[in-house]
């Protein structure tokens, strides 16, 4: 498995699936941002079994394409929420360096 959804994380995907009738949390790698690689997490319908690899996580399907699956090997993503900030946020074991707000890495 690529990337692991936390019970937090999967509660808020489910929601926004809910929200959006589309059928996967989609999740890769694009590049850009400050520090080179961006992470992309959207909801979708399309699904490839040639491109995509796929997973079930606390009832949320969870695709990846095989191109950013090199770079999330062994990522968590976990929903936080304070009295500041709430949002999705990647702890990824490949990453060199993170940009401050976390949404960018080096690898």
């Amino acid at each position: 498995m690529t990337i692991t959804l936390t019970e937090t994380a999967a509660t808020e995907a489910k929601k926004f699936l809910e929200d959006s009738d589309e059928k996967y949390l989609r999740i890769g790698v694009k590049g850009g941002g400050c520090s080179g690689f961006e992470y992309s997490l959207t909801v979708d319908h399309d699904y490839d079994d040639t491109k995509d690899t796929m997973s079930n996580q606390h009832g949320v399907d969870v695709v990846v394409d095989r191109k950013s699956a090199l770079y999330l090997e062994g990522t968590t993503l976990d929903y936080y929420s304070d009295i500041s900030k709430r949002g999705f946020k990647f702890d990824n074991p490949n990453a060199t360096k993170s940009c401050g707000c976390g949404s960018s890495f080096q690898i």
